[in-house]
């Protein structure tokens, strides 16, 4: 029963446990509260015997410091607020990664909020980050609310933006231009033949919407006509498979299919193949972001590959050197993209 590991607060039983203080450890050190602090610390005046008591003593008991006061009491608290809409998006793992590969050698910590593409939650996961005295933020959208860019003025730590260059950014925006991207991607796939080129929108967000804009730039300038099949659904392969299906129903003629990104391409591929549609000889699809999933697949996914980790750690890379007292180093940091033809175009 799921009950055994997750009791029902409001049971009469359920008891939240008390997590393990500086005092439970100094209590079985035998010693104060203040020394077992400077242990844990590694201060000098706590001889290294007893700080070894200290630390066995902490290990034994499973303490988790606490560092909100300590870091609300400091001018700097060696921890980054990161806001990111998924955390089940592969995309958004490998920029964290890209993130941790400069925090963590650098002694920062990160400090995660996950706001499902919501503005208003982005703001309340913004309120919360900033009350630890995170000393700086990298936010995974360019547009936000009112009340969080008024906290992000008075905050006045170094922001960075990620994923979209095309809008103003706050301070600095680091990633690639999602309308060229698309563009790229639609013009290679109406010289390959394709005429009849659809594209299959999810959330649209605004990222989504700049992709829009790519594609209908590239059909209108070849003398096409572009349509676009929309969602507010989160993105998802079942997602992906059940606008192709909609699609192949109503738009028999498509011969060219442009996704947000390869979560629902790769559902559009399986959907094709499950009704005896040949790909890309019938039908040509392209995603975007480059999933390993994709590229691993046969036919390999056509792709727009964009550089998630290096826009990680470029971002990370700037947030620490403005918190050490540099300046910015160029307002918009253009990290390009590759288009990936694959064995679906």
């Amino acid at each position: 029963m799921l009950e055994a590991f997750f009791p029902d607060p409001k049971h009469k039983n359920a008891v939240k446990k008390r997590r393990p203080t500086l005092q439970d450890i100094a209590d079985q050190v035998g010693t104060t509260k203040m020394t077992v602090s400077r242990g844990l610390r590694g201060a000098d005046t706590v001889s290294e015997s007893l700080r070894m008591r200290i630390l066995e003593a902490a290990e034994a008991l499973g303490y988790i410091p606490n560092r909100g006061p300590d870091m609300l009491s400091k001018a700097t608290s060696r921890a980054l607020g990161i806001l990111v809409p998924s955390l089940t998006n592969q995309v958004f793992a490998d920029v964290i990664k890209g993130i941790e590969a400069v925090t963590e050698p650098a002694g920062y910590h990160l400090m995660l909020s996950h706001y499902g593409y919501s503005p208003e939650v982005e703001e309340r996961g913004l309120a919360s980050l900033l009350s630890y005295n995170v000393d700086g933020v990298i936010l995974s959208e360019s547009q936000h609310t009112p009340k969080a860019l008024r906290m992000l003025e008075t905050a006045g730590i170094p922001t960075v933006e990620i994923m979209d260059i095309r809008t103003a950014p706050f301070h600095q925006a680091i990633g690639f231009d999602n309308v060229a991207a698309a563009y790229d991607m639609v013009c290679e796939m109406i010289a390959r033949g394709r005429r009849n080129i659809r594209y299959l929108a999810v959330r649209l967000d605004a990222r989504t919407l700049q992709r829009q804009e790519g594609y209908a730039k590239a059909m209108i300038e070849h003398g096409l006509e572009p349509d676009t099949l929309r969602t507010n659904l989160r993105s998802s392969y079942t997602v992906g498979a059940t606008l192709m299906a909609e699609m192949l129903r109503d738009h028999p003629e498509t011969d060219g299919l442009f996704c947000t990104n390869d979560d629902v391409a790769i559902g559009a591929y399986f959907e094709c193949v499950r009704q005896g549609i040949a790909v890309p000889e019938r039908i040509a699809i392209a995603g975007f972001h480059g999933h390993d999933v994709g590229q691993v697949m046969a036919p390999r996914l056509a792709s727009v590959i964009t550089p998630r980790e290096a826009m990680g750690s470029r971002a990370a890379s700037e947030l620490l050197a403005r918190i050490g007292g540099g300046g910015i180093t160029a307002r918009v940091v253009d990290l390009g993209y590759r288009i990936e033809v694959g064995g679906t175009l």
